[in-house]
């Protein structure tokens, strides 16, 4: 007996020893390449970037992963204590491995094979989870299972309980895009972790088991048995009260879903703009997991009076087009007519705009089927709403005989609309009335501006941006009409001449290089004779204009228009003089910027700050060196710290004065009337290219500019008269009204030195100040207007007058009545031949009209 013990002790003792020899040669042979735990304490997860406006308020979010990671001791205890309940309940006690629920997971495993029935219940601890999701993957085997029981004891051993718990919150995907508990509770909820309630924090809870199948639109019930069976556990462990339970598990489950991607009304071409300089500054990739924070220029409250003042500007031209017809016209035949509108999206943009189907017309009206509203889970609902369209509220869709007159006024609402047809409408204030609206055919886009520091304030790009994402303020490269003229006129003030200087406005023939002849013409059809360059900008003269600028050279004009970087290489031909070359808004309004603020270069900027993950400022928009703002402490008295201003000077201060001075008179005397209802100081010149195919105005404040462009997208007239004073300047002026209603009225800035000296605005000389028609000009130091006001200078084109001088060009061979007009020093008897073409560039016929 004892030799059989003894054998046996001995037999035991090897199968030990083997068993023993056999795990350490397991765990030896999994650890062996098991990965660095210690990756965890550095680990920078995908965080997705969000935008902000200049208010901080969200513009827009990119990410692959919608994370927002947030430190554990910011995680509200009640959310801690729901998750702990709902997946590990001995966390905070257990070394990793729960052997007590492993145990009874195993029981339960038993026990659902042997009888068939009930529900296999998980053992992975929190740790667990985290070491599956960062270190081991998803892999279903005995080997990856030792491999994560091994590292799971590392972790425990270098990183506190605390620590493991933030790896965990702020990884776990909770369904809806949403990565860790802080992007959970807003795309859920719409609240920070804070305000979550005790029954919503549970519902979070629930959700990492299957995000998918506890959907709150599509597993209502299966999400609030989980969320109660959360709230059990929270109260078994002690983390509630049983009041606070019976409270909490009498709520309905109430989900809000937040929107993704842009978040202020009507900012979306803005965002896509910043996004788009993001991308070109970090990649995609980085934008998307990079985790920055993005402060923009953005100014809401502007950015949706720009909206309104475009939308208003496009539909009221529109309708002076009239009626174009429904949208499409269907049979109904009976039945559902909700389901003819099931194909139809009406971005949020256009809203309250909705789209509506004419169920019955009669004379008065007709009344109409609004489609649903769509619900959070992306279908409609099932109300079946109706409306009426009163007859006074569709007489302006008259039809438009042959694109240029409307036709007879609309007496009886079956001359415009019929049963079937499908159309849009917008709500009259009135219950169950609506407006006949309909897309604008022609588009357009606004862009405002901080002259000082470049800064974009609002912008549209075009009606609407879930319509088309074309952005029009700077995609869109049009011909800017007379709206480039102040860079003509700046050119010749940089260049010895004066606002008072002369040029004659008559008849003007120039000989190109293939030959023909090239005859720029007024917009008027009519010549005035000698002008003042005033006067030629207020009235947007264009024979004054080219020869003014054939006169100092088209190369200076070409210079000072690439240093306002309206373009990059502008050709050396006079049509260019009369705005016949390509570019966008926003280089046309960053260009007036510098003009608005005194000559200094300004570039376009849609972000002001971009900040890393950790909060460092990486970006800067403003480059100005304050190292005195870096004070240890603040006391009463001490001086603000001086800023310098490193900014390039790109224009003469005198000139861009008298510039603005001379658009000045545009907007009380010439051709932009109509933003004198703005009731404060405002510069600006109108613009329209040939055709009327382009409409442009561009004005300014002494501390605003603003810039619209109206016109199609593929370019054709819009119609007799439809110029920039009538189209684009009423805009810009609703739009200033606006943003300017709560600001006091601020007179530009006078450049130390400038002389004002009245003379009188037609003639340019010298006069008494209160006499009709005189005003106060702005002449640069030792500049003066000629005491007799005879008008010097050469009749040869080209000749550089004289500072302070007049000029005058000589007129074509074809002069009419110009040629009475001219003053008595002209030469006597004589016509010169036509002008030939400068010999750096050629022109073309298109060139012809533009004003």
């Amino acid at each position: 007996m004892l030799r059989f013990l003894g054998w046996l002790f001995g037999t035991l003792f090897m199968i030990t020893l083997g068993l023993a020899a056999a795990a350490t040669y397991i765990i030896w042979d999994v650890s062996k390449d098991l990965p660095d735990y210690k990756q965890l304490a550095s680990w920078e997860p995908p965080v997705m970037t969000r935008m902000h406006a200049a208010d901080g308020s969200l513009l827009a979010e990119y990410a692959q992963e919608r994370r927002l990671y947030v430190p554990v001791n910011l995680i509200p205890a009640r959310v801690i204590d729901a998750y702990v309940s709902a997946e590990d309940k001995n966390f905070y006690t257990h070394a990793g491995l729960d052997w007590h629920g492993i145990a009874k997971a195993g029981i339960r495993y038993i026990q659902v094979k042997l009888t068939g029935h009930g529900q296999v219940i998980g053992a992975s601890t929190i740790t667990q989870q985290v070491a599956k999701n960062f270190l081991l993957g998803d892999e279903r085997s005995i080997t990856r299972k030792l491999r994560e029981a091994l590292v799971v004891q590392r972790i425990e051993q270098s990183f506190s309980k605390d620590q493991i718990m933030e790896l965990y919150l702020n990884y776990i995907n909770l369904g809806f895009h949403s990565y860790g508990v802080a992007a959970a509770s807003l795309n859920y909820f719409g609240k920070s972790l804070d305000e979550l309630s005790i029954e919503e924090a549970a519902y979070l809870a629930a959700l990492p088991k299957g995000p998918n199948n506890y959907n709150p639109f599509t597993n209502y019930e299966k999400a609030v048995t989980r969320r109660n069976y959360v709230l059990n556990q929270m109260f078994d462990n002690g983390y509630i009260k049983e009041d606070e339970l019976k409270a909490a598990l009498a709520k309905p489950l109430k989900v809000n879903p937040r929107p993704f991607g842009a978040q202020l009304f009507s900012a979306e071409s803005f965002a896509e703009e910043a996004r788009r300089e993001l991308l070109q500054k970090y990649g995609k990739d980085q934008l998307d997991k990079g985790g920055y924070s993005v402060r923009t220029t953005l100014d809401p409250k502007l950015q949706i009076f720009a909206r309104q003042a475009v939308a208003r500007g496009l539909i009221g031209f529109d309708r002076k087009r009239g009626w174009r017809g429904p949208v499409e016209h269907v049979d109904m035949n009976g039945g559902d007519w909700a389901k003819f509108l099931d194909k139809y999206h009406v971005p949020p943009d256009q809203q309250p705009w909705r789209i509506a189907i004419v169920l019955q017309v009669t004379d008065q009206g007709a009344t109409v089927g609004l489609q649903p509203k769509t619900q959070n889970d992306g279908t409609f609902g099932p109300e079946r709403d109706q409306g009426f369209v009163p007859l006074a509220l569709l007489q302006w869709a008259r039809k438009y005989v042959d694109g240029e007159k409307l036709g007879p006024e609309v007496k009886k609402a079956g001359e415009v609309l019929a049963a079937g047809d499908i159309i849009y409408v917008a709500p009259s204030g009135r219950d169950k009335e609506y407006h006949l609206v309909q897309l604008p055919e022609v588009q357009g886009a606004m862009v405002a501006m901080d002259p000082h520091s470049g800064r974009v304030l609002a912008m549209v790009g075009g009606f609407s941006y879930g319509q088309s994402q074309f952005n029009r303020a700077v995609q869109a490269e049009r011909q800017p009409g007379s709206s480039f003229k102040p860079v003509v006129y700046a050119a010749a003030l940089d260049n010895g001449y004066s606002p008072a200087s002369v040029v004659l406005d008559a008849p003007l023939e120039i000989k190109m290089p293939n030959g023909e002849m090239w005859k720029p013409k007024n917009y008027e059809k009519d010549f005035y004779g000698p002008s003042t360059l005033r006067r030629g900008i207020e009235q947007s003269r264009n024979t004054m204009t080219v020869r003014l600028a054939d006169a100092m050279g088209i190369t200076k004009v070409a210079d000072l228009a690439e240093r306002l970087g309206i373009y990059d290489h502008m050709p050396h031909e006079l049509a260019m003089a009369l705005g016949a070359g390509e570019t966008t808004l926003l280089k046309m309004t960053t260009a007036y910027s510098m003009i608005a603020n005194g000559g200094k270069k300004v570039d376009a900027t849609l972000i002001d700050r971009i900040q890393d993950r950790f909060g460092h400022t990486i970006w800067r928009q403003d480059t100005r060196d304050c190292s005195a703002c870096k004070a240890d402490h603040y006391s009463p008295g001490m001086p603000e710290p001086d800023l310098s201003d490193n900014r390039e000077t790109v224009m003469n201060p005198y000139t861009a004065y008298q510039i603005t001075s001379m658009m000045e008179g545009v907007v009380e005397r010439g051709t932009g009337k109509k933003v004198q209802i703005v009731g404060k100081p405002v510069a600006g010149k109108t613009g329209t290219s040939n055709d009327e195919k382009d409409a442009w105005f561009i004005g300014f404040t002494p501390d605003m500019v603003v810039g619209v462009f109206i016109g199609f997208d593929t370019p054709k007239p819009m119609g007799k008269r439809r110029t920039g004073g009538e189209l684009a300047a009423p805009v810009v002026a609703d739009f200033m009204r606006l943003a300017l209603r709560d600001k006091a009225a601020v007179p530009f800035r006078v450049p130390r030195g400038i002389e004002l000296i009245p003379i009188e605005v037609k003639s340019g000389k010298r006069a008494i100040f209160g006499e009709d028609g005189v005003i106060l000009e702005a002449f640069k130091p030792g500049d003066e207007p000629p005491a007799n006001g005879t008008v010097i200078g050469s009749a040869a084109a080209g000749t550089k007058p004289a500072a302070g001088a007049g000029v005058v060009l000589v007129p074509s061979a074809q002069d009419g009545a110009g040629q009475a007009q001219l003053p008595q020093q002209a030469p006597q008897g004589q016509q010169p031949p036509a002008q030939q073409a400068p010999q750096d560039g050629g022109l073309t016929n298109n060139s012809n009209g533009l004003y």
